[in-house]
């Protein structure tokens, strides 16, 4: 036998009614508020980038202007140590100019 330490009465239809009401209206203003929240971070997030760019425009232009423009395409930056042999260097003196076919 299992007793109930608080009894319950069915909700009438007004009770039902009036809680599918209350219930819409808290749901909708939710809706609101997170939507105005919503809004409210986005224009604050473009706010900031907006305010950044300005900011930093002048550093953009300085690198700009530093970057030096590229010949070609087959350019490769770098540090590289040129090690020859006597053998090497006396078999490209024998060999006569060398010519570059660029």
């Amino acid at each position: 036998m299992v007793r109930q330490r608080f009894p319950h009465t069915p909700a009438s239809p007004l009770q039902k009614a009036a809680s599918a009401v209350i219930g819409l209206a808290l749901l909708a203003l939710g809706l609101m508020f997170s939507v105005v929240l919503i809004a409210v971070l986005v224009v604050a997030g473009l706010a900031a980038w907006g305010y950044l760019w300005w900011k930093t425009r002048e550093v953009r232009r300085i690198l700009r202007e530093r970057q030096a423009p590229a010949a070609n395409d087959r350019v490769f930056e770098g540090e590289a140590t040129v090690v020859e042999t006597e053998e090497q260097v006396t078999r490209i003196e024998a060999s006569g100019p060398a010519h570059r076919n660029d």
